[in-house]
């Protein structure tokens, strides 16, 4: 059974930065394409981005792009997202998501798609 636990939320002002953590415990970690998403109160979960296997090849939502950067460390099973020119707007629970077959960015929005989930790490960003 696969396990991802995200780190790294936190409280900080807007125009701020932040970057999280997502640890994946298995051996086929290197093979999992990966993906973050958010859901902030009353709302709906949004995607966020997504990165491939190699890390060769990133995916990220209109509203973060340009300020959100993901990657991974394979050696280290880990994932990063990290987050800058932080807004009020991106307060929200932020989860990643692992997906042991290839997954092709223009379905990476796509949550049902993956197979293994976190439990979620707050981020709360001050006006």
């Amino acid at each position: 059974q696969v396990q991802l636990v995200e780190s790294g939320g936190g409280l900080v002002q807007a125009g701020g930065s932040l970057r999280l953590s997502c640890a994946a415990s298995g051996r086929t970690f290197g093979s999992y394409a990966m993906g973050w998403f958010r859901q902030a109160p009353g709302k709906e979960r949004e995607f966020v981005g997504f990165i491939t296997w190699s890390g060769g090849n990133t995916y990220y939502a209109s509203s973060v792009k340009g300020r959100f950067t993901i990657s991974r460390d394979n050696a280290n099973n880990t994932v990063y997202l990290q987050m800058n020119s932080l807004k009020p707007e991106d307060t929200a629970v932020y989860y990643c998501a692992g997906r042991i077959r290839h997954l092709d960015a223009e379905y990476s929005h796509y949550g049902r798609l993956y197979d293994y989930w976190g439990q979620g790490t707050q981020v709360t960003v001050s006006s």
